[in-house]
C-alpha cells in the first residue's frame, strides 16, 4: 500500500484555514465591541487601540488592546466602571469568550469561516 500526499491541496487548505482564523479574530473583535463590555470613556481604547494581530508563522491571531490603561482595567474587575457609553463595561471583558458563556463562539465562528473559505 502506498499513500501519496497532494502537497498543493494541503497547502491550499492550510492557507484557507489561516484566512478563516483571521476572519474569526475580526468577527470576535466585532462581537466584543457590539457587546459593549469594554470600559469606554472616549472610545480610544476600544475603537483605536484594539485590533487583531496575525502571526502566519505560528498560525495564530490575537485580539490586542495596546492602550496603556488596558491591562490595569482588565485585571481589576472590582472597579466601578462608568456605563454611560458601554452599559456592560467591566474588567476581564474577554472572559465570556475565553471560558464563560460564549466559550464555544470562537470555534463556531471558525468552523463557519472555514466552510466559506473552502467553498472558494
Amino acid at each position: 500500500m502506498s499513500i501519496e500526499l497532494n502537497i498543493g491541496v494541503i497547502e491550499s487548505i492550510s492557507e484557507a484555514a489561516f484566512r478563516a482564523l483571521q476572519k474569526t479574530g475580526d468577527a470576535l473583535r466585532t462581537e466584543v465591541v457590539d457587546a459593549k463590555v469594554m470600559p469606554y470613556n472616549n472610545g480610544a481604547m476600544q475603537n483605536d487601540n484594539t485590533y487583531v494581530e496575525s502571526d502566519p508563522a505560528a498560525g495564530t491571531v490575537r485580539i490586542v488592546t495596546d492602550a496603556p490603561q488596558a491591562e490595569h482595567l482588565y485585571i481589576h474587575p472590582e472597579y466601578d466602571f462608568q456605563i454611560d457609553n458601554n452599559p456592560n463595561a467591566r474588567g476581564a471583558w474577554l472572559e465570556p469568550w475565553v471560558s464563560g458563556s460564549k466559550a464555544d463562539r470562537p470555534a463556531e465562528i471558525f468552523a463557519a469561516m472555514l466552510r466559506e473559505e473552502l467553498k472558494q
